[in-house]
């Protein structure tokens, strides 16, 4: 099973993607994570990410396609969860393109449904809670930089939600929900 989880930054897809993981073995694709290690890895291909990061230029959605093509092809035969990916309409339709390539689908479309003064809150409390804790908070998680990051996401990744929905793959949850009741729910739609 081949799974996108969207929605907004902080709306709680990394912990239910790292659920998704632990309980049905599924392997999360996050671009972030591919890049770090493709740029360590010492391939060609992680050469070319290095030369273009550290020249502080974005990497081309051609090269994040070809590292979740690297992937893909490792296999697993529990599916792949795109974290971070696609942001685009042209992306959703690289990755549809990669994965008929590949002789894999896209079974669903996840959308965590968050109200954006929630979200600020939510944000700010884990920003709280971790300097609470003795660690720190993660450099973003302010409510300005959260605002600039739900403008980007607004502009760019939200038109993925009528074109998933057009295609009859996205599946909406409550993503202000407790995290069980949001596992519950992400559980039901993908039954």
């Amino acid at each position: 099973m081949n799974i996108i989880l969207l929605g907004p930054p902080g709306a709680g897809k990394g912990t239910q993607a790292q659920r998704l993981v632990e309980e049905r073995g599924m392997v999360q694709l996050s671009t972030g994570d591919m890049l770090r290690e493709a740029r360590t890895s010492g391939t060609e291909m992680g050469n070319k990410v290095a030369a273009i990061m550290d020249a502080g230029q974005l990497v081309t959605d051609e090269i994040v396609i070809g590292l979740i093509e690297e992937k893909i092809r490792e296999g697993n035969a529990a599916g792949f969860i795109f974290d971070g990916f696609p942001r685009t309409l042209g992306q959703a339709d690289a990755l549809n393109e990669l994965l008929s390539r590949n002789g894999a689908q896209l079974e669903a479309v996840i959308q965590l449904e968050v109200d954006d003064s929630a979200l600020v809150g939510r944000i700010v409390n884990r920003a709280k809670e971790a300097v609470a804790a003795g660690g720190q908070a993660r450099a973003d998680d302010n409510e300005d930089s959260l605002k600039t990051r739900l403008m980007e996401y607004y502009k760019k990744t939200s038109p993925l939600i009528g074109y998933y929905y057009a295609r009859g793959d996205l599946r909406s949850v409550d993503g202000l929900q407790g995290v069980e009741d949001v596992a519950r729910d992400i559980a039901k739609a993908l039954a």
